[in-house]
């Protein structure tokens, strides 16, 4: 299958670009810039030249593919505005990426975040939330999803609050970069919230296999650790960099306080027996002890 990827080049797009590749297919990869354009061709991907608010190169990138990968996302958490903009651009992004997928049968699979329910573990079954500071997300995803029944095989891949590989990436990588910046390895509250993660490689399988295999309309967790309490995840973290540990406030955070402050422990049990999806990679307390000085 030939899978127009976007966001390829990033911590999960590689690796979701090197899965594809060495399962026989072939990937066209959106290339905002020289480097990331670089980056593909070196990983054996197709660059095509453009942003993600280019949205007549999303719509030629849908033409020349079997199906659809969409990964790419600002991660501009500087300030509530600038995160709202990132939502704002990339639900513009699904929806043209979904309309030139209407009546195709073609796959196209969407990215979110796990659902945090109040009181217990979330499951497949749990809808996206469409409120708070990134409900934008969460209502871009639905509709994408809603395309099932306009010839579009959609389905979306959710993930945890920390995707990781040696050592950084998701919220647990943003607490390592605030520790450095203030000397305290810190967390929210009392820490005894829960965050579920993932390795990068492990995501990357759970997405072949949604483009694969997945039915129309269906979402999946890519969860590996149900869910490690943040003062854990803290305390390895300032082991890690010979920092103290302790509760910070959650303005620290800026426009993801909130976020961070919420126990959001998250199953995948059903995406595993279903799909077959099994993580073999390390978790993510035993993956951060890759954190150097």
């Amino acid at each position: 299958m030939r899978v127009f990827v976007t966001g390829g080049t990033g911590l999960i797009g590689s690796a979701v670009v090197a899965e594809l590749l060495g399962n026989g297919h072939t990937v066209l990869a959106l290339a905002r810039s020289d480097a990331s354009a670089l980056a593909a061709d070196a990983a054996g991907a197709e660059p095509l030249r453009g942003a993600l608010a280019d949205l007549d190169v999303l719509r030629a990138g849908v033409a020349q593919a079997d199906g659809v990968i969409h990964l790419a996302f600002a991660n501009d958490f500087s300030s509530p505005d600038a995160l709202a903009n990132a939502v704002a651009e990339e639900s513009a992004a699904i929806a043209a990426l979904g309309e030139e997928l209407i009546g195709s049968d073609r796959p196209f699979v969407t990215v979110s975040g796990t659902p945090s329910v109040p009181g217990r573990v979330s499951t497949e079954a749990d809808p996206l939330s469409t409120e708070g500071v990134v409900g934008g997300r969460g209502r871009a995803v639905t509709a994408a999803l809603g395309l099932a029944s306009r010839g579009v095989r959609s389905a979306a891949v959710r993930l945890p609050r920390t995707v990781h590989n040696q050592g950084t990436g998701g919220f647990a990588g943003m607490l390592t970069g605030i520790a450095r910046r203030t000397g305290v390895s810190g967390y929210p509250g009392d820490g005894a919230q829960r965050w579920p993660a993932v390795h990068a490689l492990d995501a990357a399988v759970l997405f072949r296999l949604a483009l694969e295999h997945a039915e129309s309309g269906t979402s999946w967790h890519a969860v590996a650790d149900e869910g490690d309490q943040v003062r854990d995840i803290a305390a390895v973290i300032g082991r890690q960099l010979n920092m103290p540990v302790e509760s910070v406030p959650s303005e620290t955070y800026g426009p993801l306080g909130e976020v961070f402050a919420s126990d959001q422990p998250s199953s995948s049990a059903h995406t595993r027996k279903a799909l077959g999806w099994e993580p073999k990679h390390p978790g993510l307390l035993e993956d951060l002890a890759n954190i150097r000085p």
